[in-house]
């Protein structure tokens, strides 16, 4: 086993030592470039599969294409070999360098060349992506909900590696519970962050969406207009009652961590000393099979 491998004290700590070594930021001014350690022909390198950046503005690239044609690529790209295709890499970060160099029929790009696992370049593309051009929060969501599934990482390990806060990670978590209509309106920039975050607990969160949308409304907006849903369909069944039934700040923040963490929506109708009901809400058969085998793992 290699040194490098022995020596890793955890997320975080050696991934930063790596960033440093392989500068991932763009140069400024007249900093001088990291040497590259060949060039390789475009068609050599493939974009990593796991990549959170979905979405790659034109505008940006041809931007992008335009400044690589009147001064070359100054900035080598980061690649690993390839274990799927032999004599072929992988890119690490630097893939709108490596898609703009082909607008700008660039035949050769200048590659630094790492071994890195999988969990590595993973964490490394999130953080280029965020350090850099900011991923949307979807993106940035699905991005930390690959760290935790696939690698077994916490919300607090993510944090402290990605100099977050842990409330930031879970909220972002949080948008993921959204129907899959409301996640694209978000990814299209029709609605932010903050628009779904105010909808995550609505009952009705396309409904209130497609509103929010057609009528213009501010996060704010949104805000009022979730809480008037909920409150209408509260006063619905405490007529007989007398008695509110609004969720207390508590409850609402431990549905939201349950959500963030299953991946899906959960309701807790809590009665006290009488005990209360949790109802977990699946999308798919696919999300029911995993729902089954969390809660079939032995003790």
């Amino acid at each position: 086993m290699s040194d490098k491998k022995l020596e890793r004290r955890g997320l975080g700590r050696g991934l930063s030592a790596l960033m440093a070594d392989v500068n991932l930021a763009e140069p400024v001014g007249e900093s001088r470039p990291r040497r590259p350690d060949m060039m390789l022909p475009v068609e050599k390198l493939d974009p990593n599969p796991d990549q959170p950046r979905r979405d790659f503005s034109p505008e940006a690239l041809d931007e992008l294409a335009s400044s690589l044609r009147a001064k070359g690529m100054i900035q080598p790209i980061i690649v690993r070999p390839n274990q799927r295709k032999p004599d072929s890499y992988e890119i690490v970060a630097g893939e709108r360098r490596w898609r703009a160099a082909q607008m700008a029929q660039m035949h050769e790009v200048p590659v630094v060349v790492r071994e890195l696992d999988d969990t590595e370049v993973l964490e490394i593309a999130i953080i280029e992506n965020i350090q850099r051009a900011d991923l949307n929060a979807l993106e940035e969501a699905l991005g930390y909900r690959q760290l935790m599934d696939r690698f077994g990482h916490t919300q607090e390990k993510m944090a402290e590696a990605l100099s977050k806060s842990r409330s930031h990670i879970a909220n972002l978590l949080r948008l993921l519970t959204l129907p899959e209509a409301v996640q694209t309106w978000v990814r299209e920039g029709k609605l932010t962050a903050g628009h779904a975050r105010a909808l995550i607990t609505a009952e009705n969160p396309i409904e209130l969406a497609k509103k929010v949308i057609a009528e213009g409304l501010s996060v704010r907006e949104t805000e009022r207009l979730a809480k008037g849903a909920q409150g209408a369909k509260a006063g619905g069944g405490t007529a007989r009652s007398g008695k509110s039934t609004e969720k207390d700040a508590d409850t609402r923040a431990l549905e939201q961590d349950l959500s963030a963490n299953l991946g899906m929506k959960v309701a807790i109708d809590h009665k006290g000393e009488e005990g209360g009901v949790v109802t977990i809400r699946y999308s798919g058969l696919d999300q029911l099979d995993e729902l089954c085998q969390m809660l079939s793992m032995p003790r």
